[in-house]
């Protein structure tokens, strides 16, 4: 039987972060952390960033998949459709509204200020999201700090980042080549 109370309680959820999230997918991971881990208490953190690890390697914008993903661990297809269904109903409404506006208006001061400090405010989000899912992958138990872990981990890091951010190289070899490593790497130890 579909739980309609949680259906809505779903969509509602992403409605109310697709209606705050600027600043493209990664800016929105915080907001969406916050939405369903620590406000509707949908998932653990370290389930959150397992799923950020999915949307990483799934085709299609990550919010969106993030509301999918988490909507059918809690409630299935419907739940998958109810998130996504709420995650882009008011930006849909929004960037409706302002593309008509903006093409209106891009040349006044007030327009060009707000898409700068827009712009800032997206950097804040990626960073902080940054900086919490570089502890999680490197300190995931903070109980036990294992030095080589961290060590390993922080060495994939610098190899991804430099294979795609000065090599060019698309997103998807590197992660699978990390994955494919640390397959081999797990093996050869025995974890």
């Amino acid at each position: 039987m579909i739980d309609v109370a949680l259906l809505l309680h779903i969509f509602l959820t992403f409605v109310k972060i697709g209606a705050i999230a600027f600043g493209g997918a990664y800016a929105a991971i915080p907001l969406v952390e916050q939405g369903v881990v620590e406000g509707a208490g949908f998932m653990e953190y370290s389930e959150f960033a397992d799923l950020i690890a999915l949307d990483e390697i799934t085709p299609g914008p990550i919010l969106i998949n993030s509301a999918t993903f988490v909507g059918m661990k809690v409630a299935g297809v419907p739940g998958g459709i109810a998130a996504t269904l709420g995650c882009i109903l008011v930006p849909c409404i929004v960037a409706i509204t302002l593309l008509f506006l903006f093409r209106k208006y891009k040349e006044t001061t007030l327009v060009q200020s707000t898409v700068l400090t827009l712009k800032c405010m997206a950097l804040a989000l990626i960073a902080s999201t940054m900086v919490k899912l570089a502890t999680n992958a490197l300190v995931p138990d903070v109980t036990h700090v294992d030095l080589v872990h961290v060590g390993y981990v922080m060495a994939i890091m610098c190899v991804a980042f430099y294979l795609m951010h000065w090599k060019k190289l698309s997103p998807l070899p590197v992660m699978l080549g990390c994955g494919v490593l640390n397959v081999v790497v797990n093996m050869l130890l025995g974890v």
